[in-house]
């Protein structure tokens, strides 16, 4: 037996019938009682605990469709297989509508983690400090955007010179962020390779770096790195919640967090663009 089979039986109670390697550190496994699981292998201490707390907190919203969580341990996570289909209209204004039901499901904080998730957490490979604050635009600039910006300074991916214009926006940011909002149970990192079009016909999520932040960061990933029926999607989130006026020209605001991000682990192309959103949102 494999370690990842021998994870597997121990976290699902049920012996293994056949193993099919997905990519690096991602596997199907299959049980004996034909029922596939998902295991994921991170190197990262915490990771798998993160991500594990992350999909029980969206799961306890009772809105979005999130994979069971068999468990974790020493790096493994273990989750139910979402067998994939295709988009389509009607699920994406579902979509739309339990997206808002799990923000107003709400959290503590700004930058709270989800109960028994870490404190020292990731968003993709990158790691994301979960450190709770009442106030959003200082905890955005302080949280989000200002330890990214260093980073992308620190290895040479933006010049010292240019960081300039995103730390201009940090100071505006009370101006910039709309009304003030409560803090919405985020997914956190809602790009459309993490919103999966279920053959049931449903939307489901995975691989959340879940937290307590503003619902227009999760809406500004979609529009970022595109989804499927978007404007289907947001008809459906309108309906429930609708947004402040202004959220169309918050969207590269919200963009500045991802695209840092981005620009950490991948480099000058999206350093880029979180330049040019930033002027963007200067000259607004």
């Amino acid at each position: 037996m494999t370690a990842r089979a021998d994870v597997v039986a121990r976290l699902t109670g049920r012996a293994v019938s056949g193993e099919r390697p997905l990519s690096r550190g991602l596997a199907e496994v299959t049980l004996d009682d034909g029922r596939v699981v998902v295991v994921k292998r991170s190197g990262e201490p915490g990771a798998a605990r993160a991500e594990a707390a992350g999909l029980r907190w969206l799961a306890a919203s009772g809105s979005v469709r999130v994979p069971d969580v068999h468990g974790h341990e020493e790096g493994w996570l273990v989750i139910d297989r979402v067998a994939q289909g295709r988009p389509g209209r009607e699920a994406a204004v579902r979509f739309g509508r339990d997206l808002a039901a799990l923000h107003a499901a709400g959290a503590p904080a700004f930058g709270a983690p989800p109960p028994d998730g870490p404190a020292d957490a990731y968003i993709g490979l990158a790691p994301m400090r979960n450190e709770p604050g009442t106030d959003w635009p200082r905890w955005y600039a302080g949280q989000r955007v200002l330890p990214y910006l260093r980073r992308a300074v620190d290895q040479g991916t933006i010049r010292a010179g240019e960081a300039v214009v995103v730390e201009r926006v940090c100071e505006r940011l009370p101006g910039l962020a709309g009304p003030a909002e409560p803090p919405a149970r985020l997914h956190g990192d809602l790009w459309s390779g993490n919103v999966l079009w279920a053959a049931d016909g449903q939307v489901w999520l995975i691989d959340p770096a879940a937290h307590g932040g503003h619902r227009e960061t999760d809406l500004a990933m979609l529009h970022l790195f595109g989804c499927p029926h978007l404007e289907r999607v947001l008809e459906g989130y309108q309906e429930v919640a609708p947004l402040a006026g202004g959220s169309a020209e918050r969207v590269g605001v919200h963009q500045l967090f991802p695209l840092l991000v981005h620009a950490v682990l991948f480099g000058r192309g999206y350093a880029e663009r979180a330049l040019a959103v930033a002027r963007t949102a200067l000259a607004g």
